[in-house]
């Protein structure tokens, strides 16, 4: 399979390494033809109407009033990169910031995946090749076994019971690592395995990497021993874009297309529907956070079976639907109750959807 997809590769990159205009831009590709790019250093955005893609209009009014009383503060459909459907609530607009909170993970994954590809790190190396011995509090023999794919794909084997910090003292031995599945906040020294890497510090190292590449505005607010992202819905939009185009924006490959296979695939044999801190749909099985229960089925059941996402508490989401070239985004408030990523309205939010689309 790696010579397929490196010859794939090869073919992309010769593909679009023959345009540098920083405009607005389309791509064509085997899996998504044309891809619309909005300029980097500017808010413009192409947008397509809804009744081009037959999509049922009706419908959409009843979306609309969905999202307006759920607590939704800003909506996007993006269809091939451009906009089908935007809307904003209770005076939010298009320039208001909003905090990504557990969807802002996958920037984290994102940009392990991007100090990988240029050789500052290997996700298979254990953790103390980067912080040095005794960042837990496990035994030395036992936080060897913890790798950076372990901190991608939940499988730390540290003890998710104790509360948000991630200090040493905070970071105890459950488990051996790979044996077990829990949503933990150790995922953060992935970016001080980043800085550390590349000798930056984790804000520049996004920003030269991702953020000022594809035309992010935002900031890392720090929360404590986290730092949570915050920015306008359309540089939410933009990540998903990036990411829906397999790693590419205009013709630069900002993520390998390799890397992002991995992460949005089941990263370990224990939670399916979990990949590099992206959810997925179409699983035979799911776990939540703070459980160790299996559930039977797949995550988001009126969903498309390809899509993966980005879940956030409150209900901020990012949604990636290869199968119907859509990337859709929201942000607000927790749409009923206070929730820390999955909850009942992403179900009921794609019931909405699929009456627009189908």
């Amino acid at each position: 399979m790696k010579p397929i997809r490196s010859l794939l590769s090869i073919i992309l990159l010769f593909t679009f390494g023959c345009s540098s205009e920083n405009k607005d831009f389309e791509i064509e590709n085997p899996t998504t033809e044309a891809i619309y790019f909005p300029p980097i250093n500017s808010d413009t955005w192409e947008t397509l109407s809804p009744l081009k893609l037959n999509w049922n209009t009706n419908a959409l009014d009843e979306l609309s009033l969905f999202l307006e009383t759920s607590n939704t503060k800003s909506f996007i459909i993006l269809h091939k990169g451009k906009i089908a459907f935007e809307q904003y609530f209770n005076g939010h607009t298009n320039t208001t910031p909003w905090y990504w909170a557990s969807a802002g993970k996958t920037l984290t994954s994102t940009i392990t995946g991007i100090a990988q590809d240029q050789g500052l790190l290997n996700i298979n190396n254990k953790v103390s090749d980067y912080l040095g011995a005794g960042w837990t509090s496990t035994t030395l023999e036992k936080e060897n076994l913890i790798t950076c794919k372990n901190l991608l794909s939940m499988t730390s084997g540290l003890d998710d019971t104790l509360g948000d910090a991630v200090s040493s003292n905070d970071l105890q031995y459950i488990a051996d690592a790979n044996s077990r599945w829990a949503y933990h906040n150790v995922y953060v020294k992935l970016q001080d395995i980043v800085a550390q890497a590349s000798n930056q510090t984790w804000t520049n190292y996004f920003n030269q990497n991702l953020k000022n590449k594809i035309g992010m505005t935002g900031t890392w607010i720090p929360v404590g021993d986290l730092s949570v992202y915050w920015s306008n819905t359309r540089s939410m939009a933009r990540f998903g874009l990036m990411l829906s185009a397999n790693g590419l924006w205009e013709n630069t490959q900002i993520v390998s297309q390799f890397f992002i296979e991995d992460a949005t695939n089941t990263s370990q044999n224990i939670n399916e529907a979990y990949g590099y801190l992206w959810w997925l749909n179409g699983k035979s099985s799911f776990r939540l956070p703070q459980s160790q229960f299996e559930f039977s089925g797949k995550l988001i059941p009126n969903a498309p079976n390809d899509m993966y996402c980005a879940l956030g508490k409150n209900d901020q989401k990012i949604y990636i639907v290869p199968s119907k070239d859509l990337v859709v985004i929201r942000m607000g408030d927790a749409a009923d109750d206070t929730n820390f990523a999955l909850s009942t309205f992403d179900n009921d939010l794609w019931e909405k959807i699929n009456a627009v689309t189908n």
